[in-house]
């Protein structure tokens, strides 16, 4: 498995997929964020925290992560070096978990300059230095539990086609649906709209944000990330029957 990991970091890193990766991911959020006026422009927002921030991310890497791992699997197929791979003395879970934790820890690194905007707001709160930091780990903590389901998926969907653009494509639509269908569909069906919000994402890493953790959120994104990874090794079994 760390042969895999170190293969998938040097993979992103070898080319300018890993730089283009962390380099829109903070020039988006930085222009939204502090540039453009709107409802996630920190400036605007009247408060001392990054709830902006924790708005905008999810939907970002919503397009970002499947982006990532679009070719993690589909280009080795593509490629016809996938047979070669799968006949290692490597099982097909370690393969799995080597590409997410590749995937995983790209998107960790592009994250990780942000905690700056916490040293940024902090002083300039009234009075200074009351910024929520209970929350912001919280949420930061969220987000991770988050890419890691946003990865689980894209590699899910790279292993089922060779297409690098259908994976791109049917990431997109999955976390879309998990993240803001639910959501969504829980405002037009009232009558089961507790019930309907909560099998998708967005509730739970809110949940999460509010700096209180309960093991219920935790349980979720675990089960969403086991799945996808699981529905990848039983797709990859079938690749190599």
């Amino acid at each position: 498995m760390k042969a895999i990991l170190l293969r998938e970091i040097k993979s992103f890193f070898g080319s300018l997929t890993g730089y283009l990766v962390i380099a829109v991911f903070l020039i988006l959020n930085g222009i939204f964020l502090w540039i453009v006026d709107g409802q996630y422009n920190i400036l605007q927002s009247g408060y001392n925290d990054l709830t902006p921030f924790f708005k905008l991310a999810p939907l970002v890497l919503l397009l970002l992560i499947p982006a990532i791992t679009m070719k993690s699997i589909s280009d080795e197929r593509k490629q016809g070096t996938i047979e070669l791979l799968v006949t290692k003395p490597l099982s097909l879970q370690q393969i799995v978990v080597g590409k997410f934790l590749g995937a995983f820890i790209l998107v960790l690194i592009a994250i990780l300059p942000t905690i700056l905007y916490v040293v940024i707001l902090n002083p300039y709160g009234l009075p200074a230095g009351n910024m929520d930091l209970g929350s912001t780990i919280g949420a930061y903590l969220g987000l991770l539990f988050l890419i890691a389901a946003y990865c689980s998926i894209g590699i899910f969907c790279s292993s089922l086609s060779e297409n690098q653009i259908v994976a791109f494509i049917t990431a997109v639509v999955i976390c879309f649906v998990l993240y803001v269908g639910f959501e969504q569909l829980a405002e037009l069906i009232q009558s089961f709209a507790i019930f309907i919000e909560k099998l998708g994402m967005s509730y739970h890493f809110k949940s999460i944000s509010r700096g209180v953790i309960d093991t219920r959120d935790i349980i979720y994104f675990t089960t969403i990330t086991v799945f996808f990874l699981m529905a990848t090794v039983f797709n990859l079994k079938n690749i190599r029957k």
